[in-house]
């Protein structure tokens, strides 16, 4: 049986049981009787003949399945003419997400933003530019530049023509126009195009239209959209081919459901599940999403500690926080890509446990706890304390990350190091965090995090040791950095050798002394 019922906790009365399905392009579909709780949305839109997406690699790191999606806005996230935003169109890997998990949504493929005889201004600037070749990764990047496009706070930057004597000529998608190498002067920020991937054509035609875009015109009915309300999470269950797709309405029923089938896979943004699905042929039993559960979702700050709840996403986090945890802010840009971040959550990143990980170390360095719950209630258990093997955490099968604690006052000196083969929108080798107090030029207080070389995230403890108390100069670090190298296990694969893995251990803590030169010269406590 499959039924679904809108979210209904602000009202008495119980909505009326309905097939699931969502809006494509405008149109109400039903999900059909095909459909099973395994099936992707890429495979979903294709099945209905709009074949503007594309499988690349099914697991997230190309792009060419990109379509956007409605989800609501960021607080505080006006429009460039101050006016406030209810909902946003989000690009997100459509080959990685469960179709029912959209049950209630709105997406918009390539098609549906225009057409031949009708095209979008991204689409037609593509095009104006040279922006396509053979077309295969197109689509995608029509989707991931028109989430950016429609960016409720995406507004021109000031353009500097003291040396520019003809501006009043120049070609806007110039770069030499552009306030700096990623962002254009309309202020597209190309790290909406991180996780889309173009094998022939190059990039650069691709920046000039990206950097071409005006804002949206009056009529445009995308960007009219975003002042009404988002649509609502409905109440799932999904049964087909022998599995169920479920949404609990709130956490008391999604910890029931884990209390009765402990084996449940726990799915939120999919970006991780999406990869077992496509290339792993996982087929779970029992899904159950816990993405849009408002009790996981909480962002808040206080003058002891700040909270971040396990559903939000990690672009809900990095525009919540706006920069007031500067490791989160070093950390967050070079977690995978946009169209990844825009999905994944910081539950689901510490829910896998994987030791290469990037949101661990940086937790570590921070001090911070987990509260999890479940059928006996919450617990919290100091971050440092979570990890027991490889893949192997102090959760039980039957609880639920609820949220993440950092402690205030802040370190005030931290750094971030991630040692890949790509800059963005790749696994990470080694990655380590720092969070130092230096005072009057000795560190007083040291924690780093480590991640890729070990079994599992882990405490550099012997480099702390060497740290606290020492003098922050060149000589006392690259004493430390030493006893960094020798920390953990690191091992030899196809990303990198073990010895390779110490050096950046090393150079990583030599790096942070090179940008912080003046560490604890007169500087207050962050907050």
């Amino acid at each position: 049986m499959t039924t679904t019922s809108p979210d209904t906790r602000q009202g008495s009365v119980p909505a009326p049981e309905v097939a699931p399905g969502l809006t494509v392009n405008g149109t109400a579909a039903l999900l059909g009787a095909d459909v099973t709780p395994h099936t992707t949305v890429l495979d979903w839109l294709r099945g209905r003949g709009l074949t503007g997406a594309k499988e690349g690699c099914a697991e997230g790191e190309c792009g060419a399945c990109a379509v956007l999606v409605a989800r609501p806005a960021t607080p505080g996230a006006d429009d460039a003419d101050g006016a406030g935003s209810a909902t946003e169109w989000l690009a997100v890997n459509a080959c990685l997400i469960p179709v029912a998990a959209l049950d209630g949504q709105e997406v918009v493929t390539a098609e549906g933003l225009g057409s031949p005889d009708r095209l979008h201004p991204v689409q037609r600037e593509l095009a104006d530019r040279g922006g396509s070749q053979c077309g295969y990764c197109t689509p995608g990047f029509v989707c991931a530049m028109a989430a950016e496009y429609y960016r409720p706070d995406r507004a021109p930057r000031e353009r500097d023509h003291a040396d520019d004597p003809t501006h009043e000529d120049a070609d806007p998608a110039e770069p030499a126009s552009a306030p700096d190498d990623e962002h254009g002067p309309n202020g597209f920020d190309l790290h909406a195009l991180s996780g889309n991937l173009c094998r022939c054509t190059g990039y650069r035609p691709i920046r000039d239209a990206a950097y071409a875009l005006g804002p949206p015109g009056l009529d445009d009915a995308f960007a009219e959209r975003r002042r009404c309300a988002p649509p609502v999470p409905r109440h799932t269950r999904l049964e087909a081919d022998g599995a169920r797709f479920v949404r609990p309405r709130d956490l008391a029923e999604a910890v029931a459901l884990l209390a009765e089938h402990p084996d449940a896979l726990v799915v939120a943004g999919s970006t991780d599940v999406g990869v077992e699905l496509n290339l792993r042929g996982a087929r779970p039993s029992l899904l159950v999403a816990v993405d849009r559960l408002p009790e996981l979702r909480a962002l808040a700050t206080d003058g002891e500690e700040i909270v971040l709840g396990a559903a939000l996403t990690l672009t809900e986090i990095e525009r919540g926080l706006g920069g007031r945890v500067p490791l989160l802010a070093e950390l967050l840009p070079q977690f995978a890509s946009r169209l990844i971040r825009n999905g994944a959550t910081l539950g689901g990143n510490l829910g896998t446990a994987s030791p290469i990980g990037d949101a661990a170390p940086v937790l570590l360095a921070l001090e911070a706890s987990l509260v999890l719950v479940g059928p006996r209630g919450e617990r919290t258990i100091a971050f440092a304390d979570c990890f027991t093997g490889y893949r192997e955490t102090v959760r039980d099968a039957d609880e639920l990350i609820r949220e993440v604690r950092i402690p205030r006052p802040l370190a005030r000196t931290t750094g971030f190091t991630k040692v890949a083969k790509r800059r963005f929108d790749d696994i990470s080798s080694v990655s380590v965090a720092f969070a130092l107090d230096v005072e009057g030029g000795t560190v007083t207080r040291a924690r780093v995090g480590l991640g890729g070389v070990a079994a599992m995230p882990l405490r550099a403890l012997a480099t702390e040791a060497a740290l606290e108390g020492m003098p922050w100069t060149r000589e006392a670090v690259a004493s430390a950095a030493r006893v960094l190298g020798g920390e953990g296990t690191p091992v030899s694969d196809h990303r990198a050798s073990g010895r390779y893995r110490r050096a950046m251990l090393e150079q990583s803590l030599l790096r942070l002394h090179a940008h912080h030169r003046d560490a604890g010269a007169g500087a207050g406590a962050a907050s």
